[in-house]
């Protein structure tokens, strides 16, 4: 008789939400663009290099005055109108432009994490002054917060830590690395407000949990309740709406370039591309094409992962 008794094997929340995830067509094409487009701007600069000897920064010296021509077999996405191979550039920028968007997502995940589990927790008269804390900066313009902070702490006002982050990975007098980290932490930094709403209304949902007032009735810290208890129990909304900020920080990245305020050269990233790109759009529109392209090819591609994380996560919000 028992040995006629099928074992079904239970399914965890990740697992299932894995399965619901591939089942999700627009999802899967996103994740494996991003994918290839991770893998091409990590290898293919200098996969570009060993095959054709072009380097993003390198300016041809043959004399001739026309620098930029139209795409072909040696140059894809044609030249720029120094002569540099567009290809190199496009995947040299797109390193920036995602380490752009991951870091400050990353900066925006610790701050805001933290501040609303916190407040949430704690509750009372000093989560309401948390929160009224986060509803005046909300009533402050967000791209006038990062321009302010871009303005006041850039050029020969760099933090001395950013300062020495540069020098680290670039080397002495490297302001446009300094400009880069800079704009990594002011973009994180003003864009924690949501995560941290977010969070809190997680957190308040919970804490009054069995699990909670057990950790609580046994001892555990006020720490150790916030960050080993509760905040893990809100990794599924806090995944979905990281992967949402990705592209929604890369934009801003794009707008700041655009406007002069973000990366500045020798670096490169898909919006300063672009802004160069635009003044020669009538006589070279290769130069904003290819760039735009894949900026916008990649913000799809975050978008459609974001909204198959939402629904494989929490499968009372699918769409019908």
């Amino acid at each position: 008789m028992a040995e006629n008794v099928k074992i079904i094997k239970g399914t965890s929340l990740w697992s299932d939400a894995w399965k619901r995830l591939l089942k999700n067509k627009l999802a899967v094409f996103g994740l494996i663009v991003l994918a290839i487009m991770v893998l091409l701007v990590t290898f293919g600069p200098a996969i570009i290099y060993w095959s054709t000897g072009f380097t993003a920064d390198a300016f041809p010296d043959d004399g001739s005055l026309l620098k930029s021509f139209p795409p072909s077999l040696s140059h894809p996405m044609g030249t720029d109108e120094g002569g540099r191979d567009m290809f190199a550039r496009v995947l040299q920028g797109g390193r920036i432009s995602l380490m752009v968007g991951i870091i400050s997502t990353v900066v925006s995940l610790i701050v805001g994490v933290s501040y609303g589990a916190i407040a949430g927790y704690l509750g009372g008269r000093i989560d309401n002054l948390m929160m009224r804390i986060v509803d005046m900066i909300y009533a402050i313009p967000y791209i006038l917060i990062v321009i302010v902070l871009l303005s006041v702490f850039g050029g020969q006002n760099t933090p001395a830590w950013i300062k020495f982050l540069s020098e680290r990975f670039g080397g002495t007098g490297n302001q446009g690395l300094s400009q880069i980290f800079l704009l990594f932490f002011a973009l994180g930094l003003v864009s924690w407000l949501t995560m941290a709403r977010v969070v809190r209304g997680q957190v308040l949902s919970i804490k009054n949990q069995e699990f909670a007032l057990a950790a609580k009735a046994t001892g555990v810290s006020t720490f150790g309740i916030i960050f080993r208890h509760l905040v893990p129990n809100t990794l599924g909304p806090v995944i979905v709406y990281a992967t949402l900020t990705v592209p929604s920080v890369m934009l801003t990245e794009a707008f700041l370039s655009y406007l002069g305020l973000g990366v500045q050269a020798p670096f490169a990233s898909w919006g300063s591309l672009a802004a160069d790109g635009v003044k020669n759009i009538a006589i070279f529109p290769w130069q904003l094409i290819f760039p735009g392209v894949t900026m916008a090819l990649t913000l799809f591609s975050l978008n459609f992962l974001g909204d198959g994380l939402r629904d494989a996560l929490d499968p009372q919000t699918r769409k019908f």
